[in-house]
C-alpha cells in the first residue's frame, strides 16, 4: 500500500510543477502566482480602460455593457483588450491598470482644463510593484491639441507641465526613479500630431526607454475594436520579444 502511495505521488509532482509559474486557459492573470510570473502594470488612458478593472473613480470608455452599443465599440468582454490577451499569451501577471479615459500626459485637458488629477504624471506613483511597465498615452494630448512647449529635461516647473515636451519628460524621469528595477516601455499610438510623435521618440530616446510605435489599429470613434485589440498585443508582444 505504501509502494503504491508514493507511486501515485510520483505521477502528480511533474503536473503540480508545470502549473506553476504561467497562466493557462482562461484565469484571471490578476490572481495568478508563480515564482517565475512577471507582473505587468498599465498606466493608460481609454485605450486601456474596462470597468472594474482600474482604480474606482477612472473614467472608462470600455465598459460591461448593459445595452450593447455597436456604434461605439464591438469590445464588450474584458478578454478582448489588449492587455489581457497579452497577460494570457505571454503567461504574465496583471498588476495594477491605472487607466483613465480622457487622460493627458500633461496638466492641460480639453478646452484648456486643468487635468492634473488625472495626469500620468500624477498616476505613475500608483503602480505597485512591477516587472514590466507598459504606458500607453499622449492620444488625447495630441487631441486636445495641448501645446508642445520646450524640451527640457532639468528644473521642470509646476508651469512646465501643462506642455507636452515638459510633461512627457516629467513622466519618463519619474518612472526610472519610482520603478528602477522595471523593464519600462512607451507605446505610441497611430494617427497622432506628427509633432507630437516626433517628441516622444526624442524624448524615449533622451531615457533609453523604449517607444513601441503602433501601426495599422482599427479603431471605432476613435478606439481600438476588437480587431484592433488584437493588433496592438501582436505589436507589443512582437516588440518584446525581438528587443
Amino acid at each position: 500500500m505504501r509502494r503504491l502511495l508514493v507511486v501515485f505521488l510520483s505521477l502528480l509532482l511533474p503536473l503540480a510543477v508545470s502549473s506553476q509559474g504561467r497562466c493557462h486557459g482562461n484565469c484571471p492573470c490578476i490572481t495568478c502566482e508563480g515564482d517565475n510570473v512577471r507582473t505587468v502594470a498599465i498606466l493608460g488612458d481609454s485605450y486601456s480602460t474596462f470597468q472594474g478593472y482600474i482604480p474606482e473613480g477612472n473614467a472608462y470608455w470600455y465598459y460591461v455593457p448593459g445595452k450593447p452599443e455597436p456604434e461605439r465599440t464591438d469590445v464588450t468582454d474584458v478578454t478582448q483588450t489588449w492587455w489581457w490577451i497579452l497577460t494570457h499569451r505571454e503567461g504574465y501577471k496583471l498588476g495594477v491598470n491605472d487607466s483613465y479615459s480622457g487622460a493627458t500626459v500633461s496638466y492641460t485637458g480639453y478646452d484648456g482644463k486643468d487635468y492634473s488629477d488625472r495626469s500620468f504624471i500624477t498616476r505613475i506613483p500608483n503602480l505597485g510593484h512591477p516587472d514590466i511597465i507598459l504606458i500607453l498615452g499622449a492620444i488625447n494630448d495630441s487631441w486636445a491639441g495641448v501645446r508642445m512647449g520646450e524640451y527640457k529635461y532639468t528644473s521642470i516647473e509646476r508651469e512646465d507641465l501643462y506642455t507636452f515636451r515638459p510633461a512627457f519628460s516629467k513622466l519618463l524621469h519619474l518612472a526610472l526613479e519610482l520603478y528602477p528595477d522595471a523593464d519600462i516601455r512607451f507605446i505610441l499610438s497611430d494617427g497622432l500630431r506628427e509633432e507630437l510623435n516626433e517628441s516622444v521618440l526624442a524624448i524615449c530616446d533622451h531615457y533609453g526607454i523604449p517607444c513601441i510605435r503602433l501601426e495599422g489599429i482599427d479603431k471605432r470613434m476613435g478606439h481600438p475594436t476588437v480587431k484592433g485589440m488584437v493588433t496592438i498585443a501582436d505589436q507589443i508582444i512582437q516588440h518584446i520579444e525581438t528587443q
